[in-house]
């Protein structure tokens, strides 16, 4: 059996390294120094991991920035872009890790000074929910046809973003609710909506399914965002099921991102609660959205056994 270890812990800047920077910042422009000061308002400076890592939060929480901080830093691949700040990459400079083999922070420096940076093995990347669902769209287009190509969208997204546009009467109202949705909205989520009526829903989950069993592969770290979306509770129990496999015998290590008490409960995961006023690890059986579905199904227990 193989156990896998890549990464054995991230440190984030501590809050008051995070005001030093943003103060030096009130004289720009910026309304937002986005990521500074998200994961600091919970008190979290280090995640330390397991094989398999589960941050657990609401919308807000945080846990989908830390993801993305930790696959910034350690320069993971990835599919679809993401709403990425300019002071990304002030952020990560301030950030360290430990590998499992050395357990220093980074590497130890060169006699430049600057730190060297150490690589995750080959294949490693994050995986989010735009990437599953760029992937289901893209299948459906080349196997049942969609009415309007995801090339033709983007270019739709882009001309209505960016247009001048002023609304004259009611017959430019339809290109003004255009213009709403495409400034409102990242490219993924314009034309998730725009198409949503065109794709059916039978078989996602299995196409949802597939690029995760097609993009895992052995030996490697992977960081997965909310990977329930678009699947059904079955199918999150076999994703689960694949999770653990993947851990437990091929050398996989994993840090996800996810309200899915059937990955919340994945075999020896180390559960962060990121909707506690100050980060802590807790027993999957603990967290809040897991006890509501409990009191929830022990309230209606008896209609279960009629």
């Amino acid at each position: 059996m193989s156990q896998g270890m890549y990464l054995s812990y991230f440190q984030f800047p501590d809050i008051e390294t995070e005001y030093d920077f943003t103060m030096e910042q009130k004289r720009t422009c910026y309304d937002t120094c986005y990521p500074f000061l998200v994961l600091s308002k919970h008190n979290l400076t280090r995640l330390d991991f397991s094989t398999i890592t589960v941050l657990y939060g609401g919308n807000g929480s945080g846990k989908t920035t830390a993801l993305n901080i930790i696959a910034e830093k350690l320069e993971l691949e990835r599919d679809t872009l993401y709403n990425r700040s300019c002071f990304f990459e002030d952020y990560t400079r301030l950030c360290s890790y430990g590998t499992a083999s050395a357990g220093a922070a980074e590497a130890p420096k060169r006699k430049s000074g600057r730190a060297k940076t150490v690589k995750m093995p080959q294949g490693s990347r994050i995986i989010t929910s735009d990437d599953v669902f760029d992937f289901m769209l893209n299948l459906r287009s080349i196997n049942n046809g969609i009415d309007r190509k995801r090339e033709e969208l983007l270019e739709d997204y882009m001309d209505a973003k960016y247009a001048d546009f002023q609304m004259r009467s009611l017959d430019d109202y339809e290109q003004l609710k255009k213009v709403n949705l495409a400034r409102s909205n990242t490219q993924s989520k314009y034309i998730r909506k725009n198409l949503m009526d065109n794709v059916r829903e039978h078989s996602n989950g299995e196409s949802a399914f597939l690029y995760f069993t097609d993009k895992v592969k052995e030996n490697a770290l992977y960081l997965l965002d909310e990977p329930e979306n678009s699947l059904s509770p079955e199918k999150q129990q076999e994703l689960a099921q694949f999770l653990e496999d993947s851990a437990r015998f091929y050398g996989c290590q994993f840090i996800i991102a996810t309200h899915s008490p059937f990955l919340l409960s994945l075999w020896g995961a180390r559960v962060y609660d990121m909707d506690d006023e100050e980060v802590s690890v807790k027993r999957w059986s603990e967290l809040a959205n897991v006890r509501a579905y409990y009191e929830f199904f022990k309230k209606h227990e008896k209609e279960f056994e009629a």
